[in-house]
């Protein structure tokens, strides 16, 4: 999207740069067009990021009520580690999830993930349910984003609740 708001510019940009009839500088209503456009891109632009600001926002807030409705849970962040993640072939982000149960007996875990850009801005949240794991036995699970997520993706455990 943001690709096709800086293409509209520069084709509106070329258009717009004509001299006037009389061969002189642009006349002040070609100017005042190319303000205009120059606004309305910056204000797709700026709806565009407050868009998918509102989108992570909404996919952590359904995360926190995941992992709120989990009674009784433990703090389980340390017994959860996750590899490398990758865009799959619908463009949506996946990390491979590790659990390991390091009690001396049986849990189920959910496992909140973030996604985040290389700045450490949220892109997206997802939560991970890991069915019952004996005793100091592992898991392997796939945390998927909800959505495409563009340029350099990583992730990392929000929290992790075992009971």
């Amino acid at each position: 999207m943001r690709r096709l708001v800086v293409g509209a510019v520069v084709a509106g940009g070329l258009v717009l740069t004509g001299c006037s009839s009389d061969g002189g500088s642009p006349s002040s209503a070609v100017q005042s067009g190319a303000s205009a456009l120059a606004s309305a891109a910056n204000s797709a632009a700026n709806s565009f990021a407050s868009s998918a600001s509102s989108a992570a926002a909404s996919a952590e807030a359904a995360a926190s009520s995941a992992l709120a409705s989990v009674k009784g849970g433990l703090d389980a962040k340390g017994d959860v580690t996750l590899g490398t993640v990758v865009t799959d072939s619908d463009g949506k982000s996946s990390v491979p999830v590790t659990v390991t149960n390091k009690t001396s007996q049986p849990y189920k875990y959910t496992i909140q993930v973030s996604f985040q850009d290389g700045s450490g801005n949220l892109l997206d949240a997802a939560v991970v349910t890991v069915p019952e794991i004996a005793a100091g036995g592992t898991a392997q699970a796939t945390a998927k984003s909800n959505r495409k997520l563009d340029g350099t993706v990583t992730a990392k455990v929000g929290s992790a609740l075992r009971y």
